[in-house]
């Protein structure tokens, strides 16, 4: 069953790879960069609190980028299906590093290592 949802889903998501509306409230790409990066700040604390929900922090950051959370998921699958996604990512990660210069090293040590830090996968 879940493998007839999976394969629905991605049928689906190639099929309206060419064409999909532009949603009301697109969160613009520098916004969504910013929440992405603060997203992934926010992700780093369920190592520490692994048996707490943390999914206040997740409304906060969206709240204090002024983003309602279905404008959030509406953008970013626009932006998946766009393929915009990468520049986004790699803006975020730019802050990332702005914000937390030695992560710099680690990115470098995991490029040569053979894997991508997780904010680079998709």
């Amino acid at each position: 069953m879940k493998k007839l949802i999976f394969i629905f889903v991605l049928v689906s998501l190639f099929s309206c790879n060419d064409y999909i509306d532009k949603p009301k409230n697109l969160v613009d790409q520098k916004v969504m960069a910013e929440i992405i990066a603060d997203l992934t700040i926010n992700e780093q604390a369920t190592f520490v609190y692994q048996d707490k929900n943390l999914e206040a922090g997740t409304r906060f950051i969206l709240k204090s980028h002024h983003v309602k959370p279905d404008d959030f998921v509406e953008s970013f699958k626009y932006y998946v299906i766009k393929e915009k996604m990468p520049d986004i990512a790699n803006e975020a990660q730019e802050i990332l590093l702005k914000k937390d210069p030695k992560a710099d090293q680690y990115i470098k040590n995991k490029m040569k290592n053979g894997g991508a830090p997780s904010l680079m996968k998709y």
